[in-house]
């Protein structure tokens, strides 16, 4: 029995396209140039945007798909098999696409949704401050309302694609200084070149592509119609939003994973030494058994998640055991993948060695594996599964 064999005909079909889109329409050589080059997705996302997939959940009434959670994990594990780099392109703006599905006004849908589907214009998300990584709600970067405007000033930090061209960011900013910390925070939408802001490229182990800035406040001004939702409701929006995103980046990891188990079999069963396959030596095929038996256990996890955010659960504990699973399952993989292909692990060109680096901003990105078994822990307290808020 194959996972396949858990999906629908028509999800099946839905599997089979993305993953035949990914492999002629993409290609690992163009992710692998595109890391080497530190060079931006732009052909690759033009190409998803015209294909209608960057609209996968997008309701029907604005111009979308209306996709499930789980037609969604199926596309960012087909596209992110060659890299999770290339699918963190496509997957970020999706993600955060629907925080204006959710929270955005009529006005704001109308101004932004079209762009968004036609490729003009992509979404990205800037929480991470030097002093509040894993503690997102202690955000410093400072909002003043200034009559049709606010007045930013700060720092945010790993906000992946904000400078790729056309992109937007929801960054989550502090409108109340004296109110208890998640409570004055608030989500703002605003280009990346306004005057007053800075984008630096970092140069990172793993989204090279993508690229992931430091964005700095320098007295910004963002007009107030950038106000997602209300005053003092930016953490409610932005932890329903990380529940998406972690199903999405989880599916991704999940695709990568396999590639690295698919690519390391490969070369066991071409390699020879000492007369045979090194794929014959049980030292080898035992670690591919083991790769195999997490990946898969992974996928399983994570289409359980996204199941259940289909169902209208808020999954937070499911959700966290995916994000969870899935990055170090990817990180242990690839990490074997290099060891089994040996010197020829470490070359870009066979690929293993971005796997492997992915792995590594795996367990960081998103949320740290810490962080996702404090979610767990604290879940197992509070058996109940409430529902997304109407």
């Amino acid at each position: 029995m194959t996972f396949s064999d858990f999906l629908t005909d028509e999800q099946q079909e839905w599997r089979s396209a993305c993953h035949r889109f990914t492999d002629e329409q993409i290609g690992r050589e163009y992710v692998r140039e595109c890391d080497m080059e530190r060079r931006y997705y732009s052909d690759g996302y033009a190409k998803l945007a015209a294909a209608g997939y960057i609209g996968l959940l997008i309701p029907e009434e604005h111009g979308g798909s209306g996709g499930s959670n789980v037609a969604y994990a199926v596309l960012c594990e087909a596209i992110g098999k060659y890299g999770v780099d290339f699918a963190i392109a496509a997957c970020v703006s999706t993600f955060s696409a629907m925080n204006l599905i959710h929270y955005g006004s009529s006005h704001q849908i109308a101004a932004y949704i079209p762009r968004f589907l036609d490729g003009s214009v992509s979404f990205c998300v800037a929480i991470s401050e030097p002093e509040a990584g894993s503690d997102a709600a202690a955000t410093a970067t400072r909002a003043v309302r200034d009559g049709d405007h606010y007045v930013l000033t700060g720092l945010k930090q790993w906000c992946s694609g904000s400078s790729a061209p056309g992109a937007h960011i929801f960054a989550l900013v502090r409108t109340d200084p004296d109110a208890e910390k998640h409570a004055g925070l608030s989500l703002l939408l605003l280009p990346n070149d306004l005057p007053g802001m800075e984008l630096r490229k970092l140069k990172t182990l793993a989204r090279r592509a993508t690229g992931t800035n430091q964005i700095f406040f320098d007295r910004t001004r963002v007009p107030a119609t950038g106000l997602i939702g209300a005053e003092g409701q930016g953490w409610e929006i932005i932890t329903r939003h990380l529940l998406l995103e972690r199903i999405a980046i989880a599916a991704s990891y999940v695709g990568c994973a396999q590639q690295a188990v698919d690519d390391a079999c490969r070369y066991a069963l071409e390699r020879r030494q000492f007369g045979q396959a090194v794929f014959e030596f049980q030292a080898v095929n035992h670690m591919l058994a083991d790769m195999q038996t997490k990946v898969d256990a992974a996928r399983l996890l994570v289409y359980r998640a996204a199941a259940m955010a289909d169902a209208g659960s808020l999954a937070a504990r499911e959700v966290a055991m995916a994000k969870l699973f899935a990055s170090e399952a990817l990180q242990r993989v690839s990490r074997d993948g290099v060891q089994i292909m040996g010197g020829a692990g470490m070359l870009p060109e066979a690929d293993m060695e971005r796997y492997f680096r992915e792995g590594m901003q795996a367990t960081i990105g998103g949320g740290t594996s810490q962080i996702q078994r404090n979610i767990i822990a604290r879940s197992m307290a509070r058996p109940a599964r409430p529902a997304w808020p109407s």
